[in-house]
């Protein structure tokens, strides 16, 4: 179970969160949403570490992500998955040699077990055929299925997604939240993913944050997010079903 606590962040004076909580249980793929400068990817990157926030706790499975010792937090890390919004692979590296970047880096595996392991997480993703290729001869769609491969490779008690359907089709965005719902059963694994995407909300959003002008104003599920009475979270579902009606 990952739990954020009271978390606030400004920068320059400027307030982007505050006082953010939340419970992201295993098993689960919770949504954080909100339209752009609303704050997620700030929460987010507040979450993985990247970002200290001015107070708060980020807490996984009890061990204080933000005070914990060294010892404490290099074993939170190495139970992390991230998806990044442009899938962040290496140009020069093939396929598996992206997916096999993380085991080379963290774990004394012999090459036969990362070899297997980086060959069994493209599998999962349907990609094992584009071993060899080059990020540049694949599909933006087949980029997200790399990435997915790589942020499970170190099978994650956590995985994060920031932005998974950005750039992509509606057919391959369905496609990307199929496989990441389906990650997150097989494996229980905490996921939490970063979207303004209206087709993901209605199909993985088990548990839904709702940000607004860092402030969360709204938490419940797909099957209560069309029926709120929040204002600004009745604006946001009409401007997403707008956008995906003019097929933007």
């Amino acid at each position: 179970m990952l739990q954020i606590k009271n978390i606030s962040k400004a920068f320059s004076g400027r307030t982007v969160l505050e006082d953010i909580s939340a419970t992201f249980n295993p098993g689960t793929t919770s949504l954080i949403i909100g339209g752009s400068g609303t704050g997620k990817s700030v929460l987010l990157k507040c979450i993985i570490g990247l970002v200290k926030p001015d107070q708060g706790e980020v807490l996984y499975d009890g061990r204080d992500f933000l005070k914990g010792d060294e010892e404490t937090v290099k074993a939170i890390r190495r139970e992390m998955g991230v998806l990044f919004q442009g899938s962040a692979l290496f140009d020069s590296k093939t396929v598996i040699e992206n997916v096999r970047f993380p085991l080379e880096m963290l774990t004394n595996m012999s090459e036969a077990e990362k070899q297997d392991r980086a060959e069994f997480c493209l599998q999962r993703v349907g990609l094992e055929q584009a071993a060899k290729r080059m990020p540049s001869e694949i599909s933006g769609g087949m980029k997200k299925r790399v990435g997915i491969a790589r942020a499970i490779v170190m099978n994650p008690k956590y995985l994060f997604c920031d932005e998974p359907n950005s750039g992509l089709d509606p057919l391959t965005s369905i496609k990307i939240d199929q496989l990441i719902k389906e990650i997150t059963d097989e494996f229980n694994t905490t996921t939490v993913v970063i979207t303004h995407d209206m087709n993901s909300m209605m199909e993985i959003g088990e548990q839904i944050t709702f940000l607004y002008e860092g402030h969360k104003i709204w938490e419940g599920n797909s099957d209560t997010i069309t029926s709120s009475t929040v204002p600004e979270l009745k604006e946001f579902i009409y401007a997403n079903k707008l956008l995906r009606d003019m097929g933007k």
